[in-house]
């Protein structure tokens, strides 16, 4: 039972410092540095609680963890190198794909791509009809409606994590009920 309590503890640790990560992205397209380091620093300790109370069924080898960070952190720094990109989010994505390792790799960057998409479509919108009149000056909204091409993208990190999570079982019920065994 305590490792239940530890193990949504932790991913109610980091899908809170997603949606910080996801509020400042969206007010001033940035995604602080300490966010990413609770993100990748929270695994660890996590995957070792698990082993320790038995429950370490619920990830994968620490070695597909480590792959699918480094798959995205590699795509994800190409994309930074072409400007396609922001350092915070290139991290960020890291942080959540270390958490997913390889299973959660497609899921993860399927949903990301969807939710990039959607918000690319309606930063589109932004700058086409500028429909917001008073919003703060450094905001993604306002920058958009400005003219700059910009797009949260920590918000699809956040969500394609979230949305890989349960596509991979995280938070099915056959894993929440192996806890209590």
């Amino acid at each position: 039972m305590i490792a239940l309590f530890i193990y949504i503890f932790f991913f109610a640790l980091i899908c809170g410092i997603g949606v910080l990560s996801s509020i400042s992205d969206l007010r001033g397209l940035k995604i602080p540095n300490w966010h990413s380091v609770v993100v990748i620093g929270a695994f660890p300790l996590c995957y070792v609680l698990m082993w320790l109370f038995g429950a370490d069924h619920v990830f994968f080898s620490v070695w597909s963890h480590l792959i699918g960070a480094g798959v995205v952190f590699l795509v994800t720094l190409a994309m930074f190198a072409t400007g396609g990109l922001g350092a915070g989010d290139s991290k960020l994505g890291t942080a959540f794909a270390f958490w997913g390792g390889v299973k959660g790799l497609l899921p993860f960057l399927f949903y990301m791509a969807m939710v990039g998409g959607v918000l690319a479509v309606f930063a589109l919108y932004l700058q086409k009809k500028k429909p917001f009149k008073d919003v703060e000056g450094d905001s993604w909204v306002a920058r958009v409606q400005a003219g700059e091409s910009k797009v949260p993208y920590g918000i699809a990190i956040v969500i394609g994590a979230l949305a890989s999570f349960i596509k991979i079982g995280y938070f099915s019920p056959e894993v929440l009920v192996s806890f209590l065994q």
